[in-house]
């Protein structure tokens, strides 16, 4: 990929995601209408300039809803990414650290087990537990994606461990710790965040999925995914109930997708 194509890509996925971003950040201070109040004698209007993309089954503000539903989904997402990233990223350090011993056979068993589990039904064992909602969903998507970060950060410590100033730093009697914190670590941070690009963009699809299929962010709390799914009875009436969300979620996907893209290609010309 040429210098320029990596700027764009990288261009484009930030200005998409940013757009998100400041929808989702104005959302909690402002919106075009209120998401909440029920207008029966208002619903299934086009766009106004009282309701800018118009209003839903129930007469609630489209944009104001999509607004907050950027938010409901980047905070599940992030979240969820989020925690994957650290806790697979430091199981995946103590596995690399401790090569072929018991800890790291539990570690990869343990992932190789997870990955057998469909992000459904996690997202239902957890709501058992939790009880259903944003945050079981969001434990769902960090455990499904979590063997991702634990495999990335295993293999690449496994080739860092070999080298020269790893072993340099071992002579001098430093802990395997320490070496993992101060000298490893700081290598995988560029690869994590290439990786993470994409589990975002995957779990902002999981989330959505999850939402559609009522496992998700729970009513009245507005959900892109749930915006969907309510949207199939009115489809001849009033298409942009789901023409929007499915906009929103294409266009945060692809910003993921390419800031992820362009990010590996800026690495590759940096190794």
């Amino acid at each position: 990929m040429t210098n320029s194509a990596t700027k764009i890509r990288l261009g484009i996925g930030s200005a998409v995601l940013a757009v998100m971003l400041i929808a989702a950040l104005v959302s909690l201070v402002w919106t075009p209408g209120d998401p909440y109040r029920l207008a029966i004698a208002s619903r299934l209007q086009g766009p106004s300039s009282l309701h800018l993309l118009g209003t839903d089954q129930l007469g609630r503000d489209i944009a104001a809803i999509l607004m907050i539903g950027a938010r409901n989904a980047l905070l599940v997402s992030v979240g969820a990414v989020g925690l994957s990233l650290v806790v697979g990223g430091g199981l995946g350090l103590i596995a690399a650290m401790q090569p072929d011993g018991i800890g790291d056979q539990m570690i990869a068993r343990t992932s190789d087990l997870v990955f057998a589990f469909p992000v459904v039904l996690l997202a239902i064992m957890t709501g058992l537990i939790l009880g259903p909602g944003a945050a079981s969903a969001a434990m769902a998507i960090a455990i499904f994606t979590m063997p991702v970060f634990i495999r990335l950060t295993r293999d690449s410590a496994a080739q860092l461990r070999e080298r020269e100033f790893v072993l340099a730093a071992r002579a001098m009697g430093a802990s395997w710790l320490r070496i993992a914190v101060r000298h490893i670590l700081p290598l995988l941070l560029p690869r994590l965040a290439v990786q993470a690009s994409t589990q975002l963009a995957l779990a902002l699809l999981a989330e959505a999925g999850l939402s559609y299929l009522g496992l998700g962010t729970p009513p009245p709390h507005p959900s892109w995914g749930r915006m969907l799914n309510e949207a199939q009875t009115y489809l001849g009436t009033q298409p942009l109930l789901a023409i929007l969300p499915g906009v929103a979620i294409a266009l945060t996907v692809m910003g993921f997708n390419l800031l992820g893209e362009g990010l590996a290609a800026r690495l590759a010309r940096e190794r």
